[in-house]
């Protein structure tokens, strides 16, 4: 531990700690709008400079270590005039449109320039050329209102291993792009809107799907149903300023209703279905591989989120029939509800709409992928990320926090605990393992409240190894072997792991990966701003919904037996083979 001085407060942080977190856990806010928590520290936006005693000239806070006895003072007349002078030079080159960018009331750059009481530009010029890209179905590019604050080519480069986007030109030129300046479809841009999330400005933001869908509440003849991901439930409060974390379930069905879905129903219940056919794809593979002695593709990878499906496809094409042929819980719902949902209400599949509420930005470039359309129809329709529902509940005068606790419609609105995990690192394994371990030995799960703590938590790699003791007489073949498990989030995390697979370092038999730090629960359509400590506390709202569930598996849903027994026939069946499962083939990257 070291001591420093931080405006005339002694503050005592961890060596290593840098001035602007010394500061931060003193109370003490220094702005800042290229730091990026755990990441790498770029120290270019100049916003967040100090005075230390001592040094010639003003020092970036956020990558000057905190030393022994250092005294700093964060608020001189000389810091303000040098974080005034470099916000006004900043604003000279934005175009903002204020008045009507999305990000007006969510702009960090907005408000570390009111905060700064900017009330003038001194400084005129020439501003970037403006781009407009729209070439992806997730993302919109308009680099007339970049900073350079390099956060998106920092998380694009080094959470996500991509380099969908680099710093292109010099100087003024300078701009943040995809390589010579190509549009985002040119390259190997998975989508998963990471970028979107730590851009302080409108830069880069999601394909806006919300005037489709008040179009299509307001036409009369669609039947426009929703589902709503496991991770929406633990962060959509934060819309509304409640904490991170705070459960909302239930006034999320009743702010549905009232905007006017006909079905308000639940992605959870397609992640039972998941578990169910991915389960037992793996079950499958296993008795080919240790019995049958065929050649089997092992490890098997989890296919639930469509940026690590996108990122295999270009990076790892070799994985591809690693992966589970097991659909999104988004797909499987949408098909699900052209069909099944459809039939049962005597409605035309044509007529029923599917409108997707999602934590992630890929899942709307997952809706449109031409493979998804078992149903004879494009299976999704529209995917609002968790803050378009935010501002659809706002646009239509709902007090949120007002609203009391509905349940979500039937059959399509029921659902296990372990759907609900979907939204944390190391939920869609610990589902399966749950469903598995039960159909696989005929007894109780054997962990203490149902988790597995290897594989919970931040970690970038988690890894557990579950040995079966006895076995029922139809997988009697896997009793006594020991069943090795993996998880990544993160893609530069996934690749590390792959790596550590190809070269044999490390043998896996089943294998997670989620493209967004946390999972789902830190997805690139959250609110802002997702940190640690925000990841956390969604992942606790997300166990205590699943702990609070009477049925805690996704096998013991009625709904799924029902689903199965009425309609679909059995997991791997032809009739789940044909809605509910698919394939992924290699893609090109441009130049």
């Amino acid at each position: 531990m070291i001591t420093l001085t931080i405006d005339q407060s002694e503050v005592v942080v961890p060596e290593g700690t840098s001035v602007l977190n010394a500061a931060r856990q003193a109370g003490i806010r220094i702005p800042s709008l290229c730091y990026l928590e755990g990441v790498h520290v770029v120290g270019g936006c100049r916003v967040c400079l100090v005075e230390v005693e001592g040094a010639k000239a003003l020092q970036a806070s956020c990558s000057m270590p905190a030393s022994e006895g250092l005294k700093i003072r964060t608020s001189t007349p000389k810091v303000r005039a040098a974080r005034r002078t470099v916000m006004e030079l900043l604003l000279s080159d934005h175009e903002g449109d204020c008045q009507t960018c999305g990000r007006s009331t969510d702009c960090e750059f907005l408000a570390v320039a009111r905060d700064l009481d900017i009330r003038e530009l001194h400084f005129t010029g020439a501003k970037h050329h403006q781009i407009i890209d729209q070439s992806t179905p997730a993302l919109d590019r308009d680099s007339a209102k970049c900073i350079m604050c390099r956060r998106c080519i920092t998380v694009c480069s080094e959470i996500q291993a991509t380099g969908a986007l680099w710093a292109q030109d010099r100087g003024f030129e300078c701009v943040a792009a995809p390589a010579f300046g190509q549009n985002l479809d040119r390259v190997a841009c998975v989508q998963c809107g990471q970028c979107v999330a730590v851009c302080p400005t409108a830069a880069i933001t999601e394909r806006d799907h919300i005037e489709r869908v008040w179009e299509a509440l307001g036409d009369p003849t669609k039947h426009v149903v929703v589902q709503t991901a496991p991770a929406i439930r633990a962060g959509l409060g934060e819309c509304f300023g409640l904490p991170p974390g705070t459960r909302v379930t239930g006034k999320m069905a009743a702010a549905l209703r009232r905007l006017g879905f006909d079905g308000v129903f639940d992605t959870n219940f397609a992640a039972d279905l998941t578990i169910l056919e991915e389960g037992s794809e793996l079950l499958m593979r296993l008795k080919d591989a240790l019995v049958d002695q065929k050649p089997v593709a092992l490890p098997q990878y989890t296919s639930c989120c469509p940026g690590w499906i996108k990122f295999a496809e270009y990076f790892h094409p070799d994985l591809l029939p690693n992966l589970s042929t097991a659909k999104s819980p988004q797909q499987m719902f949408g098909a699900m509800a052209k069909t099944y949902y459809a039939q049962s209400m005597n409605l035309r599949p044509e007529d029923v709409y599917v409108v997707s509420v999602m934590p992630c930005t890929a899942k709307k470039f997952e809706a449109q992928r031409p493979e998804m359309n078992a149903s004879g129809f494009q299976d999704v329709d529209a995917v609002l990320t968790t803050r378009e529902l935010g501002r659809m509940i706002t646009q239509s005068g709902l007090d949120f926090t007002a609203l009391p606790e509905e349940a979500m419609d039937q059959p399509m609105g029921m659902s296990s605990g372990a759907a609900d995990i979907f939204a944390n690192t190391g939920g869609v394994m610990e589902a399966a393992l749950r469903t598995v371990w039960c159909l696989v030995t005929g007894q109780p799960f054997p962990f203490e409240q149902l988790h597995v703590a290897p594989i919970e938590g931040l970690d970038g790699v988690k890894e557990v190894s579950i040995t079966i003791p006895s076995a029922v007489p139809e997988w009697a073949f896997l009793e006594g072997q020991t069943l090795k498990l993996a998880v990544a989030h993160g893609l530069a995390n996934a690749e590390r792991l792959i790596q550590q697979v190809q070269s044999g370092e490390k043998a896996y038999h089943f294998i997670e990966v989620m493209t967004c730090p946390g999972g789902c629960i830190g997805g690139g359509g959250q609110p802002r701003f997702t940190t640690n400590e925000v990841r956390r506390e969604r992942m606790k709202g997300i166990f205590a919904e699943d702990e609070g569930k009477a049925v805690r598996m996704s096998h013991e849903n009625p709904a799924i037996a029902a689903l199965y027994r009425d309609f679909l026939g059995a997991p791997l069946g032809e009739q789940s083979h044909h809605l509910l499962h698919t394939h992924y083939q290699a893609r090109a990257i441009h130049h």
